[in-house]
């Protein structure tokens, strides 16, 4: 599965208090159980009762829901790992001659602290038969002061001046790829992508597999310098 960063177990936050600065831990969890279909998932939650890292810890779990396929109405995590391995078990009995074996590889990692933003990669790699298996990475920017997620109108003041700095950056980065534009997007217009993050370099932008040219391409990325994205931020 794709690692997004380097691996950390607990990173440390300071959120301003009315009294005093308290750290925010985060902590990997993982899923013990075993199952007949090949599972493996580890998240980082928040290590606090309070209600912003409640907050936190929900989406991220939510996010986890969202991504786990075959999902319908389970209300959590490892509800919806049981329907998964069930859905595998069935189609096992029904094509009993099949050689075929799914996977499922769940993966969280925090990429960037600030007391402003917190960024979250999502890594979820799927495989229930086909040619291929599926495999995308979200971005999750919370909030550290109320626990919420930020949207692009939250991020940014001039998305649509952010949007032609990015297209220069994406110009560039396929020049020394050696590719050309219009083997992108399909026939359509420079757009920004579903993801956008950040880290210690800058703003990370990601087109995940699909989303701006066929499989073979795989993922698009590039991280435009934070001082060069300054003048286009609210937080």
């Amino acid at each position: 599965m794709k690692k997004i960063a380097l691996s950390l177990f607990s990173l440390f936050i300071l959120v301003s208090c009315e009294e005093e600065v308290k750290p925010l831990t985060f902590s990997t969890s993982h899923i013990e159980k075993k199952f007949e279909v090949d599972i493996e998932v580890a998240y980082d939650l928040v290590n606090s009762k309070s209600e912003v890292a409640l907050n936190i810890n929900k989406l991220i779990e939510s996010a986890i829901l969202k991504s786990i396929p075959i999902s319908k109405n389970e209300t959590s995590i490892q509800e919806a790992l049981l329907a998964f391995d069930k859905e595998y078990k069935a189609f096992k009995i029904e094509f009993s001659d099949s050689e075929q074996t799914w996977a499922l590889a769940i993966e969280t990692e925090v990429l960037y602290i600030t007391e402003s933003i917190i960024t979250m990669g999502l890594s979820v790699y799927s495989d229930t038969g086909g040619a291929h298996g599926s495999d995308t990475i979200e971005f999750l920017n919370f909030n550290p002061e109320t626990g919420n997620l930020y949207s692009n109108e939250d991020l940014f003041t001039n998305i649509e001046g952010f949007k032609k700095l990015a297209k220069t950056y994406f110009l560039d980065h396929m020049k020394n790829e050696g590719s050309n534009i219009s083997e992108f997007f399909f026939g359509k217009d420079f757009q920004l992508p579903e993801n956008i993050g950040f880290n210690e370099e800058g703003v990370i932008l990601l087109y995940n597999v699909y989303e701006i040219t066929s499989y073979n391409q795989g993922y698009t990325e590039f991280v435009i310098p934070l001082e060069n994205v300054l003048e286009y931020l609210k937080i």
